[in-house]
């Protein structure tokens, strides 16, 4: 499938990949909701998140983020696409 496609895919809660990726085990998800959420300071890891969650009366609303779990078993926070990425057509749902 192409970008598209896998856009639509995460949105609907599902994970996806790329064939022409090299690292095994590769996947992309949808981090949080559409429309966010709203999470109390006491919740986040950054102090500067927590801080301005503080500032703005203990909460603040956190919008969704794509995330990678790469070869090595971490997951990448705030994955971007390349251009090859966008244009490729071998997106999978896994």
């Amino acid at each position: 499938m192409d970008f598209g496609g896998a856009i639509s895919a995460l949105k609907s809660g599902e994970k996806v990949a790329r064939e022409g990726w090299n690292g095994k085990g590769m996947w992309l998800s949808l981090s949080g909701f559409i429309g966010g959420v709203d999470v109390h300071a006491d919740n986040f890891w950054s102090k500067h998140n927590a801080d301005f969650a503080n500032e703005s009366g203990g909460t603040v609303k956190v919008l969704p983020a794509i995330t990678m779990k790469n070869a090595r078993g971490e997951i990448v926070m705030g994955w971007l696409a390349s251009q090859e990425d966008m244009l490729s057509e071998d997106w999978v749902i896994v």
